[in-house]
């Protein structure tokens, strides 16, 4: 099956908010994107909008004819901006029912962390997750949890009511850049993305994935429904063009 690639547009925001204005044009750099090949745009606006600000969201959605992927902590409250030039952080529900995107992901990550490094504990969150997770469907957006290769995990996430669970690919990335591979956890990731497609789970896979790793994922993982990238894109991007960046990962996906 075709793997989709959304392009998570995250550092190219943050390169446009060290200056004042608007370069690079986010919109803009997403249009291309999507010239070129991409299948949608992932975009993960934190409450304290280092990069992705909540306004980007409405515009994105606004203009983009792709699905767009809203990742975030479904439990962040609203957080007051300190900047008379950037609107509030409204929470991540009110971000999402305003936007309506084909997608929202969530993700349990804090405000404190650089990046997100880990899925969901379902046995600690799953409750509290179940009436957002049916709140968003109820709105025809399709939700998926950010989940560890652990197939306890995602028969919970099929319980709480999750249309796909996205596979927290770091540890596999890691592994993968060392020169002994441990063997085992390529196993554990392609069991437990076969095992959440057998219970009727859509499939997903982010972070750390890139032009060296990807494409085996894939051949672990034929069936795979989506994946999400930004940083080593936008890294590439800087060394091959982007058109010629998005057509490798294109490539790694066929």
């Amino acid at each position: 099956m075709t793997t989709q690639l959304s392009i998570n547009i995250n550092k190219v925001a943050l390169i446009r908010n060290a200056r004042s204005g608007n370069n690079p044009d986010l919109l803009k750099y997403a249009q291309q994107c999507i010239q070129h090949g991409a299948h949608g745009i992932t975009i993960h606006p934190r409450p304290d909008q280092r990069h992705i600000r909540a306004d980007d969201a409405h515009t994105l959605k606004q203009h983009l004819e792709v699905e767009l992927n809203i990742e975030g902590n479904p439990f962040e409250s609203e957080l007051p901006s300190n900047r008379p030039d950037v609107s509030d952080y409204p929470s991540f529900l009110t971000l999402i029912e305003r936007n309506q995107p084909a997608q929202c992901t969530l993700v349990p990550d804090t405000r404190q962390q650089l990046t997100s490094d880990h899925g969901f504990d379902l046995r600690k969150d799953g409750e509290r997750l179940a009436p957002l997770i049916q709140s968003f469907k109820n709105q025809g957006i399709r939700v998926s949890l950010f989940m560890a290769p652990d197939t306890e995990q995602i028969t919970l996430a099929k319980d709480v009511g999750a249309d796909r669970v996205e596979l927290y690919t770091g540890p596999y990335a890691h592994n993968f850049d060392c020169e002994v591979h441990d063997k085992a956890l390529f196993t554990q990731y392609r069991d437990a993305g076969e095992y959440a497609l057998s219970i009727g789970l859509g499939l997903n896979a982010g972070h750390d994935l890139n032009l060296n790793n990807l494409a085996f994922f894939k051949q672990l993982l034929p069936d795979l429904h989506e994946v999400s990238i930004g940083h080593a894109l936008t890294v590439d991007a800087l060394n091959y063009g982007l058109k010629d960046t998005i057509e490798r990962y294109l490539s790694c996906l066929q």
